[in-house]
C-alpha cells in the first residue's frame, strides 16, 4: 500500500495520535547560545533558533521525538516550523535552509521506522511548514493598506525550498500548520504539489488553522468553514486545528469541521492558555479529559497537542481516546461552495 492507503486504513481501525510541542519542550533544555550556534561560524545570536539544532545539537530533536513516539505517536513531525529563508534571515542562516530540512526529516524519519520495526505498527512523519512571519493578505502599515512586504510567487518560492528539502530527507506528508493566513496556506499548497511533482512521489497535504479570536476566526478574518471551502481543492488527507486556545475553547470549531469535511480531521491544541509567565499548567489528565469529549462524539480521527504539551499528556490523550471508535468521514450533500470571509453554499 501506499502511504496515503496506509495512513488511512489506520485511521478507520482507530484515533490516530500524533505528537506534541517542540517548542516549549526544547525551552526545557535550557540551551545557551552557544548550544544553538554549534561551530557554524554565524553572523547573528542564534538563541532561540529552534530549527538549527538538527545541525548543532541534533540529540535535542533526537530525544524530544523518541520521547514522543514511546508515549504512543503514531506520527511525528519534523522540528522545522520557521525552517525557511524568511524566518531564517533573521539568524543569518537563510543558506541553510536545505540542510536543516533534511536533516531534521531525516531524524524523524529515522526515529520513526524504528519504532515501527519495534512493533509493527506503522509510524509516519510529517514535514512541518509554518507560516512565516509574512502575511498575504494583510498590510504592516496601517497607513498603506495596499503594500505588501511579499508577493504570492515570492511566498511560493520559499515553501518550495522547504518542501522540496523536507521531501528529499524523507517526510510521508507536508503538514501546512498554524495558519493564520489563508492566502499563506494557498502558497504553501502550490509548493507542496509542485515539490510532490518534481519527487514524482505522492506527498499528501495535510492543513491545520489557528484561531486568533472565540468567534472562530484566523488572522485573514476566514472562519473555519471558510477556510476549509478555500483549501478543499487540494483534497488534504487531514484537516484541523492547532495551536489557537485550549481543547475548551477549540470545542465548537471542531464541532463545525468535522460536519463538513469530507477527509480526515485532526486537532492539536495547545495545554490550556498560558499564565502570567508564559508558561502552561493544563496537567496531561485535563487535557485528555477535554479532548476525550471530542471522541465520545465522534468529531475527530487524529489527537495531538501543541504548545504546552508534552510526552505525558500524548500519553494521557492516547489512553484516554484508546476505547473509542475514530470518527467516520461524512458524506456532504452536492452544493456549490465558496469562500470569502464567510462560507457561500448555493443549493442546485
Amino acid at each position: 500500500m501506499s502511504i496515503r492507503e496506509t495512513f488511512l486504513a489506520a485511521a478507520r481501525e482507530r484515533i490516530l495520535m500524533t505528537d506534541g510541542a517542540f517548542g516549549t519542550e526544547i525551552q526545557n533544555w535550557k540551551l545557551s547560545e552557544a548550544d544553538y550556534a554549534g561551530t557554524l561560524g554565524l553572523s547573528k545570536d542564534q538563541k532561540g533558533n529552534n530549527d538549527i539544532l538538527a545541525l548543532t545539537k541534533p540529540e535535542v530533536p533526537e530525544k524530544i521525538t523518541q520521547d514522543y513516539l514511546d508515549a504512543g505517536s503514531d506520527m511525528v513531525s519534523t522540528n522545522t516550523f520557521s525552517a525557511n529563508r524568511i524566518s531564517q534571515a533573521d539568524y543569518a542562516a537563510e543558506h541553510l535552509v536545505a540542510e536543516i530540512n533534511i536533516a531534521s526529516a531525516q531524524i524523524a524519519r529515522r526515529l520513526a521506522d524504528a519504532a515501527a520495526a519495534k512493533d509493527g505498527k506503522p509510524r509516519f512523519v510529517a514535514g512541518a511548514i509554518g507560516p512565516t512571519n509574512k502575511t498575504l493578505s494583510l498590510s504592516p502599515d496601517v497607513n498603506d493598506p495596499g503594500f505588501r512586504e511579499i508577493d504570492f510567487d515570492e511566498l511560493t518560492a520559499v515553501y518550495r525550498e522547504q518542501c522540496d528539502a523536507l521531501i528529499v530527507g524523507g517526510v510521508d506528508f507536508i503538514l501546512i500548520e498554524t495558519v493564520f493566513d489563508t492566502l499563506n496556506a494557498k502558497a504553501g499548497i502550490m509548493a507542496a504539489r509542485q515539490a510532490a511533482e518534481a519527487a514524482g512521489k505522492d506527498v499528501p497535504i495535510m492543513m491545520s488553522m489557528t484561531l486568533t479570536d472565540l468567534s472562530g476566526r484566523n488572522l485573514s478574518g476566514h472562519t473555519v468553514e471558510a477556510f476549509w471551502y478555500a483549501v478543499r481543492h487540494a483534497k488534504p488527507i487531514t484537516i484541523g486545528l492547532n495551536c489557537s486556545f485550549g481543547a475548551e475553547q477549540l470545542r465548537p470549531h471542531v464541532k463545525t469541521l468535522s460536519g463538513i469535511c469530507d477527509t480526515l480531521i485532526m486537532v492539536y491544541p495547545n495545554a490550556g492558555l498560558p499564565n502570567e509567565l508564559g508558561a502552561y499548567d493544563e496537567l496531561p489528565e485535563e487535557t485528555s479529559a477535554l479532548v476525550r469529549q471530542w471522541a465520545v462524539e465522534g468529531q475527530v480521527n487524529v489527537l495531538g497537542g501543541c504548545c504546552g504539551s508534552t510526552p505525558a499528556h500524548i500519553a494521557a490523550i492516547a489512553n484516554a481516546v484508546s476505547d473509542l471508535p475514530p470518527r467516520a468521514i461524512p458524506v456532504p450533500p452536492v452544493f456549490t461552495r465558496l469562500a470569502g470571509l464567510e462560507p457561500m453554499n448555493i443549493a442546485a
